[in-house]
């Protein structure tokens, strides 16, 4: 399974987001069976976002294009001997521009214009990363086992991950039961030239998060199968953005997430609808619902069109300032926290707003071997769609599309 920022509205957290949660090395389990030819796929990624300024508080700033990604991946799942499978994937993406403003109220953001992406907290210019992902499983009568270990590296950021995951299927096939968990271990780089230390801090920061998954999924009907999970990270270490300034997170992190998915499949068209809701937690003080529906219609001559609907909110972190609080200086220009504040930030991705993600995916089964695919998403968020509390009116409104193509073939 995939691992997920729990502000999705940043970088590519928004074009990724799908219903497989929290474990990071699990992407080619799919089920209790080993596949009986292998599978390579290759695909491309291509994403930009941007803000507005159509607001009266951001009427001074024009609308501009923050960071865009490219990313090229490659992936192989190979059966072995029956009862294995091996699963590798490698990626390198490049990272450029800004992030998303700090506070966008009538002044310039104060941010760097070279900085992390990791975590989809923050932006990089001509940053590029590279990802490599390795998974083992081991199929049984009634399960499987899946073992995996990745890493990532780029300029300032380095992370490793292990993970295992287990499955129990009972005799009928009808309830399978998961289990799983895994381990980030992650190295920060402050020595850059861009990054100020303070005395406390020191040239390079960790950061651990343990993860575990439980659930169960359940075949009710032939048309209509569900799933529910739980899950529960313990994050500590470095959490703040070294890039922004001022800015100073808890290095504690704990969350919890809860979801539950639905598909059902219409006889009458052949289609498939999947509906899915997420509830997430953490001890920032956020709290986020996620509401997933797509539907796919096979069509004649191999075409399936896959249109898809995501809505987000969340609350606001307990540290976030709010444009409304600013406080300026003497000189009135450079807005100042508050002195009484242990934990601060002005990362808009900590706020609280509302988004709509709007997608369509088109696949093509050229002949039984080779497929290939297009999906276009479009994002949107804004403070005023915050079902979680008022959000930042000083904010302007936050857009990303990413269009990513995919070819590939079973051998």
């Amino acid at each position: 399974m995939v691992s997920v920022s729990p502000t999705p509205s940043s970088v590519i957290g928004a074009a990724l987001l799908s219903a497989a949660l929290l474990l990071p090395s699990m992407q080619f389990a799919y089920a209790d069976a080993a596949p009986e030819r292998g599978v390579v796929s290759l695909k491309y990624l291509n994403y930009q976002d941007s803000q507005s300024a159509d607001t009266p508080e951001t009427a001074s700033l024009s609308s501009m294009d923050r960071i865009a990604v490219n990313a090229l991946s490659l992936k192989a799942l190979m059966p072995v001997a029956g009862e294995w499978s091996v699963g590798v994937s490698f990626m390198e993406d490049s990272v450029t521009g800004a992030s998303p403003a700090y506070h966008s109220s009538g002044f310039p953001a104060r941010e760097s214009n070279n900085e992390s992406e990791h975590d989809a907290e923050s932006g990089a210019s001509g940053e590029l990363r590279y990802s490599v992902d390795i998974q083992l499983t081991r199929y049984f009568p009634q399960g499987s086992v899946t073992a995996g270990t990745s890493y990532s590296t780029e300029s300032d950021y380095v992370s490793r991950s292990c993970s295992v995951q287990g499955s129990l299927s009972t005799e009928d096939k009808n309830t399978t039961f998961t289990l799983g968990g895994s381990f980030n271990n992650d190295t920060i780089d402050l020595n850059k030239p861009n990054i100020v230390l303070s005395k406390q801090q020191l040239a390079e920061e960790k950061k651990q998060v343990f993860v575990g998954l439980v659930g169960v999924t359940r075949v009710l009907t032939k048309n209509d199968i569900v799933q529910f999970n739980l899950g529960y990270s313990n994050g500590n270490g470095y959490f703040t953005d070294p890039y922004k300034d001022p800015d100073n997170r808890p290095r504690d992190r704990n969350s919890f997430t809860a979801l539950g998915r639905w598909n059902h499949h219409f006889d009458d068209t052949d289609g498939t609808a999947r509906l899915s809701y997420r509830y997430y937690s953490d001890t920032f003080g956020i709290r986020a619902h996620t509401l997933d529906a797509e539907y796919a219609q096979p069509l004649r001559h191999g075409w399936t069109l896959t249109p898809l609907l995501r809505l987000y909110t969340q609350s606001e972190a307990d540290f976030y300032f709010a444009v409304a609080e600013e406080r300026f200086s003497v000189d009135g220009e450079t807005p100042q926290p508050p002195t009484t504040r242990p934990y601060y930030t002005e990362d808009q991705r900590l706020s609280a707003f509302g988004a709509v993600t709007l997608g369509l995916k088109i696949s093509k089964q050229l002949n039984p071997d080779w497929l290939v695919d297009l999906k276009i998403e479009k994002y949107q968020q804004r403070d005023e769609w915050s079902l979680n509390g008022s959000g930042d009116p000083g904010l302007a409104t936050f857009n990303a599309r990413s269009i990513q193509i995919g070819l590939s073939r079973k051998i």
